[in-house]
């Protein structure tokens, strides 16, 4: 999969475009400025956005040209992230950390995904927050981005089972019209999710 996301992350072009996801544009600036991670984070464009608000970012993904991208866009805007290259298994960072964790098309196999989302809600500070956008598993029957493996995609009973123990948590599932660069365009089936651990 990394040579994968390398490839993509090549283009001088950024794959899903420069500005943030909406919905966490609409959402992170309701939240006082702390510390806040962006696991599969790609080139960037959500971690940037946030540094822009004034918060402390750490972000990690498998890719080197993720990386480098989003160093580039950092510049670009004039602040600075803490990037890592790792994958979910082999990220390690304090527990009760992070003010905020912050998880855009973060997707992965259905075998891995309750632990995957048990390890980074570890992360969180008691009353931090989460926030998540992903495509649903009807997504499948569109053309409009994400994994073509249904096991990859999520469902509203399944991420609320996995955050299950936060103190508070909403989740909605809707179809929208997506405009992030070449990859999320088009009407597509997703899953927006807040909780406060």
């Amino acid at each position: 999969m990394n040579s994968f996301w390398n490839e993509r992350y090549s283009a001088t072009e950024y794959a899903y475009g420069e500005a943030p996801n909406e919905f966490l544009k609409e959402q992170l600036p309701q939240l006082q400025p702390g510390k806040v991670l962006f696991p599969a984070e790609g080139e960037g464009r959500n971690a940037v956005f946030a540094a822009t608000l004034g918060w402390q970012v750490t972000a990690f993904d498998p890719s080197s040209e993720g990386k480098r991208k989003a160093l580039l866009l950092a510049d670009k805007h004039n602040v600075s992230i803490n990037y890592q290259v790792t994958d979910y298994k082999n990220a390690d960072f304090e527990k009760e950390y992070f003010d905020c964790i912050c998880l855009t098309y973060a997707h992965m196999p259905e075998n891995m995904r309750n632990q995957v989302h048990q390890k980074l809600a570890s992360y969180l500070k008691p009353g931090g927050t989460l926030i998540l956008e992903g495509f649903s598993k009807e997504q499948i029957n569109k053309n409009t981005g994400g994994p073509k493996d249904i096991g990859f995609l999520f469902d509203e009973k399944e991420l609320e089972n996995d955050f299950k123990n936060f103190s508070s948590l909403t989740t909605l599932k809707t179809d929208i019209e997506l405009d992030e660069g070449l990859y999320h365009r088009g009407i597509a089936s997703i899953i927006r999710l807040k909780g406060v651990k």
